[in-house]
């Protein structure tokens, strides 16, 4: 085709953000959540690190996941997630073995194993249910700044 005919323009069709926004949106807020909640026993000023278990500033706080953020099942379970260090989370390859020691201490090992159980399911989060896990944990954030 000719350079100069133009191309009918193609209707584009609606883009299916609506679900990705809304998990970035849940991620945030949730990740938040999980660094107050652990950091509560300090003040909100300090929390202890899962994997380490060094006691560090609320700013060097990530939302640490036992199980991977790939698997939507346990992405959001407060079993999985857990209050760590910038570094133990990011650049420390052998982190998890740490994790799991800590995690096992501090939710018991039948918690564990259902927490093992539900990694391996399969889940889709419908944007209804995006949008009131949102709701809740935003509700949850606003008390505990309150608190602060």
């Amino acid at each position: 085709m000719p350079y100069y005919i133009k191309k009918e323009s193609v209707k584009k069709k609606p883009r299916k953000s609506g679900t990705r926004t809304l998990i970035n949106k849940l991620d945030k807020i949730f990740s938040l959540y999980i660094r107050l909640r652990d950091s509560k026993p300090f003040g909100y000023k300090a929390f202890k690190c899962i994997s380490c278990g060094q006691i560090k500033p609320f700013a060097k706080a990530d939302c640490g996941h036992y199980y991977s953020r790939s698997k939507m099942s346990t992405r959001y379970d407060e079993d999985n997630c857990h209050s760590e260090c910038n570094f133990c989370n990011r650049f420390k390859s052998d982190h998890l073995d740490g994790y799991r020691e800590n995690l096992i201490r501090k939710i018991g090992q039948s918690r564990f194993d259902l927490l093992r159980s539900h990694s391996n399911q399969v889940k889709k989060w419908s944007e209804f249910e995006l949008q009131q896990l949102i709701k809740y944990y935003s509700a949850l954030v606003d008390k505990m700044l309150e608190e602060k």
